[in-house]
């Protein structure tokens, strides 16, 4: 309980959980909630679990870069981090609207 309070109030607080508590889903959900950042602190596991990525990315576009499993690929993570236009890389399905 403690530990959640400190990455409630400060998500950073993570990096100086023990690895146990860093492979905890509510613990490392709370903490990338109040700092996207502290996502670099979560067990891989964790990084590659599309809630709590979600959650990061949403707090802090720029936490996508931590994750993983191709997450910080996927077109719905980019997007919710601002960073994919899909006017840019919309995909036709008539190729006479296609652009090469």
């Amino acid at each position: 309980k403690i530990v959640l309070a400190a990455v409630t109030q400060n998500g950073n607080a993570l990096q100086f959980a023990s690895d146990t508590l860093k492979s905890d889903g509510e613990i490392v959900l709370a903490a990338v909630k109040d700092e996207g950042d502290a996502l670099q602190y979560a067990a891989d596991n964790l990084r590659s679990d599309k809630e709590v990525v979600h959650a990061a990315v949403k707090q802090r576009g720029a936490a996508l870069q931590y994750a993983k499993d191709g997450l910080n690929q996927d077109p719905e993570f980019l997007k919710a981090a601002g960073l994919f236009d899909e006017e840019e890389n919309a995909t036709y399905a008539r190729p006479e609207k296609a652009t090469l």
